[in-house]
């Protein structure tokens, strides 16, 4: 899962970022409103987490834009903005959640888990596809209720196999999900997450789907 953190506090930033890291996510951080509304306008992202407050462009004119868009992403806006018409106004102009700083860093976790589930219409907690069940908040997997262990971006590779159920997921797509900006990737990656998930999981689990991708298997 790939997020997009729009954050001028520098301090903020960097501990949102590594936290968001070692969670699992892949993280693009900016501190411009006007640089997030290029980020949004050029990638695709999971979820963003956007301050109200922000230079260049305001954090209200960065959403307002990407629901013009008809942009679904989910967007929780993360801000010290904190009485009750604040609120209000921020979830009447398109945020999903609305996170008043200072947070704890597992519930901004859990929001995000939250987000996805409902962008995703995906009620359960937990998700099971044919004999394979994941948990986003643990990150376990498990096959015919036994334990399976995988690195985090086998994990990665997994949850977006399983939370985009019966729609391939093309190496592009895998590649964005796994990637942040700056960071090398290797020219076969998601070849070898998927050859390893198949090791773990049995050859027949994931199939190639030609010429769109990869998806669990029906």
């Amino acid at each position: 899962m790939r997020i997009l953190l729009v954050e001028d506090d520098t301090s903020l930033g960097d501990t949102i970022t590594s936290w968001l890291k070692l969670d699992g996510y892949a993280v693009d951080w900016v501190m411009r409103g006007d640089h997030a509304d290029t980020a949004l306008k050029t990638h695709t992202y999971d979820c963003v987490l956007l301050d109200r407050g922000l230079p260049e462009l305001s954090g209200d004119a960065v959403l307002q834009r990407l629901r013009e868009r008809r942009d679904t992403t989910p967007v929780l806006y993360i801000t010290a903005r904190d009485a009750l018409p604040d609120r209000v106004e921020g979830l009447d102009a398109g945020a999903d959640d609305y996170l008043v700083k200072p947070f704890d860093l597992n519930e901004l976790s859990a929001r995000i888990r939250v987000a996805l589930r409902r962008h995703h219409q995906q009620p359960e907690t937990v998700l099971t596809q044919g004999d394979i069940t994941l948990n986003p908040a643990t990150k376990q997997v498990w096959l015919n209720g036994m334990p399976i262990r995988v690195t985090g971006r086998e994990f990665a590779v997994l949850h977006a196999l399983m939370l985009y159920k019966g729609r391939p997921q093309s190496r592009a797509q895998l590649e964005e999900t796994l990637y942040g900006w700056g960071e090398e990737i290797g020219s076969n990656a998601v070849e070898v997450y998927i050859h390893h998930l198949r090791r773990k999981l049995g050859g027949k689990r994931i199939v190639t789907v030609r010429p769109s991708g990869y998806a669990i298997a029906p």
